[in-house]
């Protein structure tokens, strides 16, 4: 019998598979066999998969009708589909980067979740979806369709950019680039503290916190989690904050908030992390004020997915798509530029919030930010 092994990916929705081919198989055809053996997959995916160099035999590309051999070890990486292919569609704005016949770039806002899940059955990204691609009513997706072409998840609090696939070949080509570690993203965060080296790399194993099972957690001695490597560098310090730009190698569920907050640098306003509390600054009334003032401005943690890079599926060539901070996000650095800019002691009290950024606050309070 065939030995398959599984490991997962996080933030990336694809799976890795091993399969260890049983030394009395007949020849069948590569596309046929993993059909037979990978549940709710199409053979269409499989090929597509194939194409895109998602399969490989003993470490190479091999193409839909190769025929296997006894004691064959297949490398796969495939789409996941979700628990539940039921989607109601919703006519819910999105905003729109860049469209193709191939793919998508989507602009996520602040608060969207990027698929239904337990609790979650409506106003996520792929209600929107398809309602742009054409869905009515309520019904059960075809076999292949459930995802949308998603192959890969933002946190439901952070805004940017979110790569769509809207063909197979698209889907399997870009989860290629993923698992390669070959697609750029850049993202930006305000965190708690300033780095003591202005550029570097934090290395460190994420997986499920065990006492905590709605976080992550960094295991460093690197026998628990999922390998995890995130680059930063500052932007910008506002001495208490800073805010740094993070390229991640990997993609891990949390990733950039459990590696800063093990760096000693909690993102700000994060409250799964403990970025909700003061890490930083002065014991001054008017200093509290000031950073409960912030919290209005943004309040959610401060991430943002701000470029994406890739090699699109079809035509070969790389592109990049870059998106700027939302108003919220911008607003709150000013506030805190023009905090360090106007004290010549950090550890003076500071001014309570204006009646104009007063306005700009409700005013985005009340927008979809």
């Amino acid at each position: 019998m065939e030995e398959i092994n599984e490991s997962w990916q996080e933030e990336n929705d694809f799976d890795q598979l091993q399969i260890i081919v049983d030394p009395g198989q007949q020849a069948i055809r590569i596309d046929h066999f993993l059909a037979e053996k990978i549940p709710r997959v199409s053979r269409n995916k499989i090929q597509n998969a194939v194409k895109a160099g998602l399969v490989k035999i003993n470490g190479s590309e091999v193409k839909s009708n190769y025929k296997l051999r006894p004691n064959d070890k297949i490398d796969v990486i495939i789409p996941r589909p979700p628990v539940d292919s039921e989607i109601i569609p919703e006519d819910i704005p999105l905003d729109i980067i860049y469209e193709d016949e191939t793919l998508m770039v989507i602009n996520k806002s602040c608060g969207m979740v990027v698929h239904p899940a337990a609790g979650v059955r409506t106003g996520t990204l792929v209600n929107a979806l398809a309602w742009h691609f054409g869905l009515r009513k309520k019904s059960v997706l075809p076999e292949g369709k459930e995802r949308f072409g998603l192959v890969h998840r933002i946190d439901k609090e952070t805004s940017g950019l979110l790569l769509v696939a809207k063909t197979d070949y698209a889907a399997a080509h870009l989860s290629k680039q993923f698992f390669n570690h070959t697609i750029e993203r850049e993202y930006n965060a305000l965190i708690w503290g300033e780095p003591k080296e202005a550029k570097g790399t934090i290395t460190g194993n994420i997986g499920r916190d065990p006492k905590r099972r709605s976080c992550m957690l960094v295991f460093p001695d690197g026998l628990e989690g999922k390998h995890a490597v995130t680059h930063y560098e500052l932007i910008e310090s506002f001495y208490y904050t800073s805010l740094v730009k993070c390229n991640l190698e990997t993609g891990r569920t949390h990733q950039i908030r459990v590696h800063m907050k093990y760096a000693g640098h909690t993102l700000f306003n994060d409250e799964k992390y403990g970025g909700d509390q003061i890490l930083k600054g002065t014991i001054f009334t008017k200093y509290k004020q000031f950073i409960q003032n912030c919290t209005k401005i943004l309040s959610h943690f401060a991430l943002h997915a701000k470029v994406i890079g890739f090699v699109h599926p079809t035509t070969e060539k790389f592109m990049r798509f870059e998106q700027e901070l939302p108003p919220n996000f911008n607003l709150l650095i000013e506030k805190w530029r023009h905090y360090t800019s106007t004290r010549r002691e950090l550890t003076s009290p500071t001014e309570e919030i204006s009646k104009e950024e007063e306005k700009e606050i409700n005013k985005l309070m009340n927008s979809k930010v």
